[in-house]
This record gives structure tokens, sequence and C-alpha cells, in this order.
């Protein structure tokens, strides 16, 4: 037994203790590179099947609470009814939601003041008549707030709607019922258009549900609040094309939807400019406008005041033209006063609701992008052996489905995009036409006035 003793071999010294054995430095480190080599292949071989794609660091990002993120990460599960399948088709624009196969519109019609509790509080509803029941229920604002905050809740990948905007004071005057109605028939256009929304279970009910049966309204509204589709179980529901031809290019999606971006950008500054160019225009119709007009008549009733001062019965013809030409240019005043309420309010109103739709969509973005990212980061890993390619391709997968979705919502903006300005647009030039012959009449009929001189 060697105990406390110290020996010489060589130029190396050795003191072996029944405490502590002294190694030289060069081997002590020659048996840790083998220990930490062989711990290295046993990690290694771990690593690959055990790596993770990284959460995002911000938790309250539009990704995140979306459900995007634990859906592509494979965390979401739930049993998917066939009637909550929410299909995207390749189109002849790329993928596109399936169509509604029973299309249908809605009418707001005869906003009315009404009461409760005995007149202690007092409220506007609107009536609405679905043409696919043609049964006439009633709502109020708030029961439009509800159904718009639920949906937004639950189509992160879809572009809901905006509502008017909500006002604390002067909500029963006339105009301001009259613009909200017409904001809210814009909104419910674009939700009765839209083949995913137009079907979701919460719009169905606030649209058939009986005005005075409150008990079937909150049962109603309880099973919305209770969905369980909602979140990361929400991209459960989206059914893409499968098959040949059926995948998508990610550089080509990417590019895509950063061209969109783009876009986006451009429009919503663009139609600033445009709102704020027609509310001036407008504001300049209603006071400026009319007010130089009917000076202008005012000053040409004075002229044939003055010249009714002469008596004589040829000049009486001279004076009747004149007055009916100051007559016409108060008219044409009162014409220039009312043309915004005819040409240039709906095209704001029609901003209105796009402004809102372009707010939506950098969230909606957020999310396919940050998909993208999970699949890049996992493709990183497979490439450095950290991941099994299957688990990458599950990750790929699922983005995927985001992709398609995405796509499927801006073709879907683009289409109704289109239809609606290009409806706009003819009725704003219809009307511009209109208004000016009325001013050619104006003019013409005083003109002939002086025929008779």
């Amino acid at each position: 037994m060697l105990m406390g003793k110290h020996y010489e071999l060589g130029t190396r010294n050795f003191n072996i203790s029944s405490e502590k054995l002294l190694i030289p430095h060069k081997q002590v480190e020659i048996l840790r590179e083998t220990c930490c080599s062989t711990e290295n292949q046993h990690q290694c071989g771990a690593a690959k099947s055990s790596a993770t794609v990284s959460r995002n660091l911000n938790r309250f990002s539009t990704f995140v609470k979306s459900g995007g993120e634990a859906f592509v990460l494979g965390e979401a599960s739930g049993f998917v009814k066939d009637g909550d399948k929410l299909c995207v088709v390749l189109g002849s624009r790329g993928p596109e939601w399936q169509e509604n196969p029973y299309p249908f519109q809605c009418s707001i019609e005869d906003p009315t003041k009404q009461t409760k509790f005995k007149g202690m509080k007092s409220y506007i509803a609107y009536k609405l008549v679905p043409s696919h029941t043609g049964q006439q229920v009633h709502r109020r604002y708030k029961h439009f707030d509800w159904l718009y905050g639920r949906l937004a809740e639950k189509f992160p990948v879809i572009s809901v709607p905006h509502l008017p905007e909500k006002q604390a004071t002067g909500r029963f005057e006339e105009d301001f019922i009259s613009k909200r109605r017409k904001g809210l028939a814009w909104w419910m256009d674009h939700m009765c258009s839209h083949p995913v929304l137009a079907q979701c279970d919460a719009f169905q009910h606030f649209l058939t549900c009986p005005s005075t049966d409150e008990k079937a309204w909150k049962q109603g509204k309880r099973k919305a609040e209770k969905d369980e589709m909602v979140g990361a179980n929400f991209f459960l529901t989206i059914s893409v094309p499968t098959g040949p031809g059926a995948s998508l290019d990610l550089q080509e999606v990417e590019s895509q939807v950063d061209g969109f971006k783009a876009f986006t950008k451009k429009m919503d500054e663009s139609a600033l400019q445009l709102n704020h160019t027609a509310n001036e225009f407008a504001r300049k119709q209603v006071t400026g406008f009319k007010k130089e007009y009917q000076k202008v008549g005012h000053s040409f009733k004075c002229l044939s005041q003055a010249f009714e001062l002469d008596q004589q019965a040829f000049s009486a013809g001279l004076n009747q033209a004149i007055a009916f030409t100051a007559e016409a240019y108060d008219a044409i005043g009162d014409l220039f006063a009312d043309q915004p309420r005819q040409d240039l309010d709906p095209v704001m109103d029609l901003l209105a609701l796009y402004q809102g739709h372009l707010a939506n969509f950098p969230d909606i973005i957020h999310v396919q992008k940050g998909a993208l990212t999970k699949v890049k980061e996992s493709k990183r890993h497979v490439e450095e052996g950290k991941m099994e390619l299957q688990k990458a391709e599950g990750i790929q997968e699922r983005c995927n489905i985001i992709s398609f979705a995405t796509l499927a919502e801006i073709n879907h903006f683009h289409k109704i995009r289109v239809r609606d300005f290009k409806s706009q647009m003819q009725h704003f030039l219809q009307q511009q036409i209109l208004f000016f012959q009325k001013v050619t009449q104006k003019l013409e009929e005083a003109l002939h006035k002086y025929d008779s001189v």
C-alpha cells in the first residue's frame, strides 16, 4: 500500500497520499478533454431529439397573444367539428377563402330613439333585415360593439371591419344618427361579403335572434363567449389545399406579404390625404362657396332694386330678369352647401372603413412573419444537427396554414377594395355631373329671362 510516500520518476514528481493524488497539469488536461468529449457525444445525441425553437421574449406581441406561436410550436389541441372548418382554396389569384354557398345581405334602416327603465335610459335602436331570413330585428350600438369584440378576438388573421366611432355627447342629434347609420351600413356590407365572417355563429346569432327574446339572446351570447376554438385552437379550424402543386414557397410568400405591407402603408397615407382634402373641400362648399355665391346674388338683387326706381315700362323686363338672376345665384349657393352629402361624404365614409382595415393588417402580417421566423429557426437547428427533420417539417406545415390564411385574406381585401372603390367613384362622378347639371339649369333659366327684354 502506498500511503503518504514521495516518489521520483524521471523528472516527474508524484505525491500519493490517502487524501489526494497529485497529477501533472498536462495529464489533467488530457483526462479533462477525454471526459468532455465523451460527455458531448451523449449531449449531442440527446440534443438532436430535444432541441426546441425558442419562444418570443415579448409575451405581449400579437404573434404570442393570438395563439400563433403556440400553434406553430405544436401546442394546440382540440376537436374541430365540420361546421367549424374554414376552408382555403386555390383560385385564379392564389389562395382564397371558400365562397359562402348561401350569400346574403342585410339592410340597416329606421334608427329610432327608445327608452327603458320607465324612461330613465334612452338609446338608439337600428332595424336590421337580413335577406336570408326576411325577419327584422332591432340592435343597439352596444350589441354591434359586443359582436365586434368577439370576432376580433376569434379571428386573428382576418380583418374584422371597425365600427363607426363612439361618441359621448350629441348621440341623439339627427346628423350624428344619420352618419352612424351609414357607417354601420358599410360595416354590415363588409361583414356579409366576407366568406368566413358571414357564416360565423356569433354573427348569425346577432342577425337572427328575436329582439324580444332576452333569454335566447343571452344564451347565444354565452355560447359565443365560451367558444373553445379561439387562440391557438382557432388555427386548427383552417383547412388548406393539399397534394401536388398545393405547397407554398415560403420565400415567395414572404415577398408577397412584404409587397402587401408596402401597399397598405402607401394606401393609408393616400387615404389620409384624400380624407383631409375632401373634408376641407366639403367645408368650403358648405360655408365659403355658399356664402360667395349668395353674396353675388345679393349684389344682383341690389342692382335690380336700384333699377326699379326707373318707372318706365321698357325697364320692367330687365329688372325682373336681374332679380331672377339674383335668385338663381342664391339657389346655386344652397346647392353647393348641400352637395357634400351627395358625393364627398360617402367617399369619406368609405375611407374611414378602409382606414380601419389598414389598421388591422400590421397585426395580421405580424402573425405570419412570426410563424415564418420559427420555420427559419427550425431549419437552422436541422442543419446544425440539433433537431430532427420530422419536427421541423411539422413547424413548416403549421406555418403554411397561417400563410395560406394570410394570403387568402389579402386576396379578399383586394377583391372587395376594387368592388367598393369602383362603385364609389362611379357614384361620386355621377353626383358631380348631376350637381353641375343643376347649376347649369339654374343659369340657363336665368339666361332665358333676358330673351323677352
